[in-house]
């Protein structure tokens, strides 16, 4: 019986010393060589699959502008390329600087003052009634609006003249970073976005770890003081006291609530709550108040229970973050004073310090 060895992946046959006669010589052969072109050819099959082609060219072309829903439910067409943006509201203006696109800045309102910076940009009036004429002549890509602040026959004759209008609407806190996304997106700016909005998100985290033990102050959130009025439960100034460890004693659907000084006497709130850029002038009006009846019945007013906050909190911009703060600070300052104890404290037999006295209500703990 014939013997087999193995080669690789095939069996062969070890040859006898039996001599072949010529018609097995020729099978013989002939199998070798159908062997042998099946093999050439598949070599040849498998290399051209596994020589990449290159790839065949296309003129499709990239799209002009980009089409979105804004916050409002407007379809927008937006340039792709955003060189010059308009903005006509304090807070987009604050968000644009945040994400480091000032430079693309051409055109504020009367009322962007902040950063400082921001004051020297070319102006175009009130948010109510901007220039359209000098607004035409910036050569904007993109009008920045916030359906809270601007009017809808702004928008809508912008829409008439070709230039492309964003409107936004934060209604909460988490509403204001996710509007903050989407802008940073829009101007090709989204990097920058993620990381500005992780940063708010990481410190908002921290400072509801803070306050976790902390029952929440109730306060009353002032406006203006004659008439009186506050805030509403739905706006994101209520957002923003609650995660100051706040909330406000007005419980109504109206965003902006005129309020009768009996009704607030008969709340009793734990502490006034005020928004200035000028913290003097808002404590000269707080014991301008004391004196006054009806006021004088307010424990909160009697007490002096007053925070003063900067005026940052009245916008839905990425600053919002650091009123809120300011105001946890002021509401719940043995939240803030408290210090871990070290080891080496823990093994002395002397009596701790006392902790540092919490700043008195309406001072600033911190600036814009």
């Amino acid at each position: 019986m014939p013997r087999f060895f193995s080669r690789g992946f095939f069996i062969v046959k070890k040859k006898t010393r039996r001599k072949l006669n010529h018609r097995e010589q020729g099978f013989r052969g002939a199998l070798a060589l159908a062997l042998h072109l099946t093999l050439l050819t598949a070599a040849q099959a498998w290399a051209q699959g596994a020589i990449p082609q290159p790839a065949q060219k296309t003129d499709v072309p990239i799209p002009a502008v980009l089409e979105v829903t804004d916050e409002t439910g407007r379809q927008v067409k937006i340039p792709q390329a955003v060189r010059r943006i308009v903005s006509l509201a304090p807070s987009l203006t604050e968000t644009i600087y945040a994400l480091g696109a000032q430079d693309r800045l051409v055109g504020v309102t009367d009322y962007c003052d902040y950063p400082p910076e921001a004051q020297l940009k070319p102006k175009i009036g009130g948010p109510i009634n901007p220039s359209l004429e000098q607004l035409v002549a910036l050569k904007p890509d993109l009008v920045l609006v916030t359906k809270s602040l601007n009017r809808r026959e702004t928008v809508e004759a912008l829409d008439r003249l070709g230039i492309a209008t964003y409107a936004t609407d934060p209604r909460t806190v988490e509403g204001m970073l996710a509007s903050t996304a989407r802008l940073a997106e829009l101007i090709g700016a989204g990097e920058q976005g993620k990381a500005l909005v992780a940063g708010l998100r990481a410190r908002l985290a921290e400072l509801k770890r803070l306050l976790a033990t902390h029952p929440a102050r109730r306060v009353l959130f002032v406006v203006w003081h004659e008439p009186l009025i506050s805030i509403g439960r739905d706006t994101f100034l209520a957002d923003a006291l609650r995660l100051a460890g706040a909330e406000s004693v007005v419980n109504t659907t109206q965003d902006w609530p005129r309020l009768a000084l009996e009704e607030v006497v008969r709340l009793q709130p734990d502490y006034l709550v005020f928004a200035s850029s000028h913290a003097d002038e808002r404590e000269r009006d707080f014991e301008a108040l004391r004196g006054r009846p009806g006021w004088r019945s307010l424990e909160a007013v009697r007490q002096r229970r007053l925070a003063v906050i900067s005026d940052a909190v009245n916008r839905p911009s990425p600053q919002l973050v650091a009123a809120i703060e300011e105001l946890a600070r002021q509401l719940h300052p043995e939240a803030f004073d408290a210090k871990p104890e070290t080891r080496d404290e823990k093994n002395e037999t002397r009596q701790p310090k006392k902790a540092t006295a919490a700043k008195r209500w309406g001072s600033r703990p911190c600036g814009r």
